[in-house]
């Protein structure tokens, strides 16, 4: 009771005041166990892992909330045994959210890479929403899961909004099966219309974007970091969707904390749970409105933190069947095809790659072929093959597309390639920024078979193929030729503009690993074998 008189002043009423927390995970990619498949060996990453995070935060805080940002069920061998041989049972990356208590998960590109069958029974069975503004049903023109957005209400008042948004550039990637009856809209411009609902409509006091894309520009300078496709709107969101808190990201794979854009806090949690995205804010309620005081964000590691063991338990017996399929023998190889070094790998011919665009110029009746080394823990192919060899190799669950392309196009599309490479003031070769930063892209460099090339990175880019032979004579620049490759980068994929729209003269719908693999049990027995008909050179060697 309020009084007044001498020696009593007015108190002024408490200030009300309110903490959340946001946790994000992104690009799990499968990823439940903290172990590499190719070995079996102890890894730092893992949703297990994850989950013992997430239970040490909600012990901190009374005011938690959880979102996954995508890419979720596909990236390891437990994903793709699940995915495509025992679909049945739970998806197990949604059972993990399920037990950690997640409130919501956004959908990834990858989330379509088995089709919209297993992708729709992954949301049916999950006990959270999917949100997803920019996608929509192609007949309604209504976002294809729903509502694409939660308000999550504190016990004290204030009223978080979050908004699902996806990049709009998976047809240029994704089998056109999997995304039928779906279009993908401008993130901009889809954030533009639903922070408007969530003002005006839900009168939040908070607008949180969980954006599956990352950055297209330098967080600090806004310079373009890569070619303006719309793949990536971060940078572009935080400057012009007025009303916006945070944004959390994720698609790049990068490790972003402790940094704004135009007064959005940004995040970005790397992938395979290696950490976990935490935002923290601080309100309080001033003329009757709830306002931020204060934002932060971190990078939560999992490194050293032991992995939720009921988790672990739940998906033992996916784990065993996986295990198990990871260890079936296929067939033998004679001669080496071990990756000792995946730089050397990509200077020069080697008899892994040559064999695998060999299976795909065998099956698919093409001429030349192209393929990457996906990643620098590729292993090759031991004497003895198993699954578990053939999946820690070919670790994307692509398909392959022969597609009719010029001389010119493969001219340019190898030194798009070449564009891998730069030398130190020592001479010394290395991988260059456009291909490490802001995330390692090997797979964005192709090798191939069928033509005899020539690469010299001392030159200029863009003037760095030296020679290019096709059937014995320089390749003719106007000729047409049907060339085989992965489905991504037959859409452009990995800045191949080069490839897109060409025509498509044979498609074949099979994961490539299910097709090395058949190959060889076919067989028996695959020889290795190298015929050098490209390398890499330059002045200082």
């Amino acid at each position: 009771m309020k009084c007044c008189g001498v020696g009593n002043l007015t108190q002024p009423d408490k200030v009300q005041k309110s903490t959340v927390v946001i946790l994000e995970t992104s690009d799990l990619h499968g990823n439940m166990l903290p172990l590499h498949y190719a070995n079996n060996k102890p890894n730092d990453v893992g949703l297990a892992k994850v989950a013992a995070l997430i239970a040490e935060e909600r012990k901190k805080e009374a005011n938690v909330i959880v979102i996954d940002n995508g890419d979720l069920i596909q990236g390891t061998p437990l994903a793709y045994h699940h995915a495509r041989l025992d679909n049945e049972p739970m998806d197990p990356m949604v059972l993990g959210l399920n037990y950690i208590g997640y409130d919501a998960a956004v959908i990834g590109n990858h989330e379509f890479n088995y089709g919209l069958d297993v992708l729709g029974k992954a949301v049916k069975e999950s006990e959270f929403p999917w949100l997803c503004a920019s996608i929509l049903n192609e007949e309604t023109g209504e976002p294809f899961l729903g509502k694409p957005y939660i308000v999550k209400q504190l016990p004290e008042g204030a009223r978080i909004g979050i908004l699902g948004l996806t990049t709009p550039y998976i047809p240029n990637w994704e089998s056109p099966a999997h995304i039928a009856g779906l279009k993908f809209m401008d993130a901009v411009e889809t954030a533009r219309k639903w922070v408007k609902v969530l003002k005006e409509e839900e009168q939040v006091d908070v607008v949180v974007l969980s954006y599956h894309g990352g950055f297209e520009r330098h967080l600090e300078t806004g310079e373009p970091t890569e070619p303006l496709t719309g793949e990536n709107q971060g940078y572009q969101l935080c400057m012009e969707i007025e009303g916006m808190d945070v944004l959390l990201t994720g698609h790049q794979h990068r490790s972003i904390a402790g940094q704004a854009i135009n007064g959005v806090t940004v995040v970005q949690p790397g992938t395979a749970g290696v950490t976990l995205g935490k935002v923290k804010l601080e309100l309080s309620m001033l003329d009757g409105k709830w306002r931020i005081d204060a934002k932060t964000s971190e990078l939560l590691p999992v490194s050293g933190v032991e992995a939720d063991k009921k988790l672990v338990e739940l998906v033992s017996a996916y784990e065993a069947k996986t295990q198990e399929w990871l260890d079936q023998p296929i067939g033998k190889l004679t001669g080496d095809m071990l990756v000792k070094d995946p730089m050397q790998t990509r200077l020069k011919d080697s008899a892994l790659i040559e064999f695998i665009n060999r299976v795909q110029m065998d099956l698919s009746g093409a001429s030349i072929s192209n393929t990457a080394l996906f990643d620098n823990v590729s292993p090759g192919f031991p004497s003895d093959i198993t699954m578990r060899d053939i999946v820690s190799n070919y670790i994307y669950p692509n398909t392959l597309k022969v597609i009719r392309i010029s001389g010119q196009d493969i001219k340019d599309a190898l030194e798009q390639s070449a564009e891998y490479f730069e030398l130190t003031p020592d001479g010394e070769v290395q991988v260059s920024s456009k291909f490490s930063e802001p995330k390692p892209q090997h797979y964005n460099y192709d090798m191939w078979e069928g033509i005899t090339y020539k690469l010299n990175i001392s030159r200029p880019i863009g003037e760095r193929v030296v020679q290019l032979d096709y059937d014995g004579k320089p390749l003719d620049l106007n000729a047409s030729y049907d060339v085989v490759m992965n489905n991504y980068r037959a859409a452009g994929g990995g800045n191949y503009a080069m490839f897109q729209d060409k025509p498509v003269i044979k498609d074949i719908p099979t994961d490539v690993a299910e097709l090395l693999a058949g190959y060889i049990m076919e067989r028996g027995t695959i020889e290795a074998t190298v015929n050098g008909n490209w390398e890499v050179i330059w002045d200082s060697q």
